[in-house]
């Protein structure tokens, strides 16, 4: 199915689905527009978005681009080769498959989403629903597993030309038939079955589809058949999960390196639980880092926004800490395979403690200033003249006494001793004591 939006302005085209209108980017067309009126002179010619629900790709039609593609988790699957025979399925046959695929376990190769629908595949052909169809199932219902996890096959049941399995017990509540009876007599009702006794259903539905009718097979023939979405060889857990992931994705996580853009998923795979985690801010938004490793030992940080790695810092002994910051992981998990660019271009280095600068080829560091960055004084656009010698201040000479008369006399400095009486003058009689 091939859905098409048309962004500006309406048409249908024979060849196309049915098509909506993007109401929201005419409005953002129209923005510049004066009134009304002019909505219609504004508007450019029609361009068409197709999104081919099969296979995730967003095209647009005007010019042949290819706008966004959906993640490879949810893209058509690639068909598989396994012969079958014309001879239709027996009793017999029926029972030796049910035997060996009963409670059978196997690894998730894709997501599986809750619901009655549940997934179909065709034997040797493609999935129903893929691409956007399959993200939006996924969105609605919910996950029963994730790709990696282990689900057992609780029942098999065969029809004319499928055979439907049901993936962890299934996606429909027990007894759901039951719940709407209730016995008993008069005004008193009784239900069969109590609500609330049972657990919400967590399982899955795969189908299994022929063309006309379910031909003979063995268990190995099945298994193959469902290979695309559920592996049953012996794995470990970590093996059953890379192998669900591109193969540069696969190789990081194998040798224990952690990109920027991994999922906390992976990140455990990669390197286990971390040895501390800490929560802070970067302004409004919340983290939280995990940190593998101890010193004299390499020190790796890794911060993590929601479910995913936003940064990557390694630190080491005598060397300055290198910071990864460009995602890394989103490239490799499109389905049109976008390349990475070169690892120069998203790495940096951080220089701690004092940096050593080459006189020859680099320039000393400006001396450190109050001003914003870009800010600058009125001072800034004068010109600035020759400097002239520095005139130090004359010392001026000591006041002569009664220079001024106005100049009130100075008071005698206390605790002067009075000047030396004169010689010539007679020393005053001192006073004779009373006989």
């Amino acid at each position: 199915m091939i859905r098409s939006f048309l962004r500006q302005g309406t048409r249908r085209s024979a060849s196309t689905a049915p098509i909506f209108v993007n109401k929201v980017s005419s409005f953002r067309a129209a923005t510049g527009c004066a009134s009304a009126l002019a909505l219609v002179a504004c508007l450019a010619p029609a361009q068409v978005i197709t999104v081919n629900t099969h296979t995730g790709v967003v095209t647009n039609t005007s010019t042949g681009d290819v706008t966004s593609t959906i993640d490879r988790r949810f893209a058509q699957i690639q068909p598989t080769r396994v012969p079958l025979t014309k001879s239709e399925l027996d009793a017999k046959t029926r029972l030796e498959l049910i035997r060996l695929l009963q409670a059978e376990q196997g690894f998730a190769m894709r997501p599986f989403p809750r619901g009655h629908k549940g997934l179909t595949l065709a034997a040797n052909g493609k999935l129903d629903p893929a691409g956007e169809g399959y993200l939006s199932l996924v969105t609605k219902e919910g996950l029963s597993a994730k790709p990696g996890d282990r689900v057992v096959l609780s029942d098999i049941k065969f029809e004319h030309s499928r055979i439907v399995f049901e993936l962890n017990g299934g996606p429909d509540p027990k007894h759901r038939f039951l719940r709407h009876i209730q016995i008993g007599a008069g005004p008193s009702m009784n239900p069969v079955v109590q609500q609330g006794n049972d657990q919400e259903p967590m399982g899955a539905r795969l189908s299994l589809t022929f063309e006309s009718h379910v031909p003979e097979l063995t268990g190995a023939q099945v298994k193959a058949l469902l290979a695309p979405l559920i592996s049953f060889d012996v794995k470990t857990p970590i093996q059953a999960f890379t192998d669900t992931l591109p193969p540069k994705l696969k190789e990081a996580i194998l040798n224990h390196h952690v990109l920027v853009g991994m999922s906390t998923d992976m990140v455990l795979f990669a390197k286990g639980q971390p040895e501390s985690k800490t929560r802070e801010m970067d302004g409004q938004m919340p983290f939280e880092e995990w940190i593998y490793g101890k010193p004299p030992k390499d020190v790796e940080f890794v911060r993590i926004n929601g479910n995913r790695v936003i940064r990557v810092e390694v630190a080491r002994m005598g060397e300055t800490p290198v910071i990864f910051t460009r995602d890394e992981v989103d490239g490799m998990m499109r389905t049109d395979g976008a390349p990475l660019e070169a690892a120069d271009n998203h790495t940096r280095t951080a220089q701690m403690g004092d940096v050593q600068r080459n006189p020859d080829t680099q320039a000393p560091a400006a001396p450190p200033s109050l001003r914003n960055p870009g800010e600058k004084l009125p001072t800034d656009d004068q010109k600035v003249g020759v400097m002239k010698p520095v005139q130090m201040p004359r010392k001026k000479a000591d006041p002569q006494p009664g220079a001024n008369p106005d100049e009130e006399q100075a008071s005698p400095p206390v605790n002067v001793p009075p000047p030396p009486a004169d010689a010539s003058q007679s020393a005053p009689a001192k006073p004779q004591a009373p006989n």
